[in-house]
C-alpha cells in the first residue's frame, strides 16, 4: 500500500499554493507534515484526499492514478482541527455512520464504537448530541469516527490543537499505535515541532508550498539539509549568524573571533552562517572552548521552569531558552555562550555545509 505524489502543484488564480512535490507514503507509517501557518500542510492533504485535484501532477494509490477520483470513492478518513460532527445524531450515531454506510453488522458497529469512545474517553458520552459537549469532546468524537472506519489514508490536520494537554499528550502515543497496527498510512499536519518530535515516524518540513525535505523524524531534525528546514525544525526558530573562516580562525560580527572548533573546524576558508537552537544557547558557560558572546537582553519571559531571552547582538535577533526561572534586567547587557559541538554550519545560500557534531555522534 503505497501513496505517491508525481510532480504535484496546485495554483488557484495564478497563486501558487504548492510547488511540483514528489513524495511517497508507505504502508503503516506515520508521516507527519510540519511548517508554519500558510505554508501548504492543509493543500497537500487537501491533494492527498480528493478534494482537490492538482493543477498538474498525478496522485498514484497502490500504483494506480486516481487523480480524478472523488473522496468518496477513496478509503480516506480526514480530521479537522475545526471539529465537524452530525449535529442531530448522539455520540454514538456519529461514531458509527461511516460504519452503517459501509454495511457492517449492528454487532460489528457496537464493539467498534464502544472501543473507540473508550480510547477516546467518551464513554459515559455516547447518549449526548455533539452541541451538548465540549470543544475538546467535539474534537474527540470527530476523532473516534475516523478511528472505526478502517481508512487506508487517513488524515489529521492539527486534530489535537483544541484538546486538554493531558489528553493530547495521551493521544499523540496511542493513536499513531492505533492506524500502524491497522496499516494504514497516517499523515499528520502540525505547526509545532515539539509534537513531530513526539510522534516520530517521518517528517516532511514545509515552507512556502515546497516540501523542503522528507526523512526519518531525528534525522530532519539533526540534519537538516539546509536553513529554511532548520528554521521551520526549532521552536522558536534557530538563531543565525555571518560568520567568516580564515584558518583556525573564526571572525563573527564587530570583528569579534573565535577558534574554529566543533563543526567549524574543517571549513575551507570563506564565509558561513552559524546557526544553533534557542535551547543551546547558555548564561554560563558549560564548556572550556565555549564562545562567548555579548548581547543585550530586550524582552525576558518566564513559563515557570524555563526563561526565553530575546536578545541583540551587533542587530542579529536571538532567542534563547534558559532551564530555570531567571531575574534579569532587560536593556541590560547579557553575555552568553555557545558550545560549538551546537553549531550547524551553512553556506550563504542556506544550504548545510557541516551538521552539529552532536548531530552526527547521533
Amino acid at each position: 500500500m503505497t501513496l505517491e505524489l508525481r510532480g504535484v502543484s496546485k495554483s488557484v488564480e495564478g497563486v501558487v499554493h504548492i510547488h511540483p512535490t514528489d513524495l511517497t507514503l508507505q504502508k503503516g507509517t506515520m508521516n507527519v507534515l510540519l511548517g508554519p501557518t500558510s505554508s501548504g500542510k492543509t493543500s497537500l492533504m487537501r491533494l492527498m484526499a480528493g478534494l482537490d485535484v492538482p493543477t498538474e501532477g498525478t496522485v498514484h494509490w497502490n500504483g494506480s492514478d486516481v487523480t480524478g477520483m472523488r473522496v468518496q470513492d477513496r478509503k480516506v478518513a480526514m480530521v479537522y482541527q475545526q471539529f465537524i460532527n452530525y449535529p442531530s445524531m448522539t455520540v454514538y450515531d456519529n461514531i458509527a455512520s461511516p460504519l452503517r454506510l459501509m454495511g457492517k453488522s449492528a454487532s460489528e458497529i457496537d464493539t467498534a464504537v464502544k472501543k473507540s469512545a473508550d480510547l477516546m474517553q467518551l464513554t459515559p458520552m455516547l447518549d449526548r448530541k455533539p452541541l451538548e459537549l465540549s470543544g475538546g469532546q467535539q474534537q474527540r468524537c470527530a476523532l473516534a469516527r475516523a478511528l472505526v472506519k478502517d481508512a487506508g489514508l487517513v488524515l489529521l490536520d492539527e486534530p489535537l490543537a483544541n484538546l486538554d494537554y493531558k489528553l493530547r499528550e495521551e493521544l499523540r502515543v496511542e493513536i499513531p499505535k492505533i492506524f500502524e497496527e491497522a496499516g494504514s498510512i497516517f499523515v499528520y499536519a502540525t505547526t509545532e515541532p515539539e509534537e513531530a518530535l513526539l510522534l516520530g515516524g517521518n517528517t516532511a518540513a514545509l515552507w512556502e508550498g515546497r516540501v523542503r525535505q522528507f526523512d526519518l523524524t531525528p534525522t530532519v531534525y539533526r540534519r537538516p539539509i539546509d536553513a529554511t528546514t532548520a528554521r521551520v525544525f526549532s521552536d522558536p526558530p534557530m538563531n543565525f549568524l555571518n560568520i567568516s573562516k580564515t584558518g583556525a580562525e573564526i571572525t563573527l560580527a564587530g570583528g569579534q573571533t573565535s577558534a574554529a572548533t566543533g563543526a567549524m573546524a574543517g571549513l575551507a576558508d570563506g564565509r558561513y552562517i552559524a546557526g544553533f537552537r534557542p535551547n543551546h544557547v547558555e548564561i554560563s558557560a558549560q564548556s572550556a572552548d565555549a564562545m562567548a558572546f555579548d548581547t543585550k537582553l530586550v524582552v525576558i519571559e518566564l513559563t515557570g521552569s524555563e526563561t526565553f531571552v530575546h536578545l541583540d547582538y551587533d542587530g542579529e535577533k536571538w532567542v534563547g531558552l534558559i532551564h530555570g526561572v531567571h531575574d534579569l534586567p532587560l536593556g541590560a547587557a547579557l553575555p552568553v555562550y555557545i558550545d560549538p559541538s551546537h553549531v550547524y554550519i551553512f553556506n550563504e545560500n542556506g544550504d548545510l555545509v557541516a551538521p552539529a557534531s552532536y548531530a552526527i555522534a547521533a
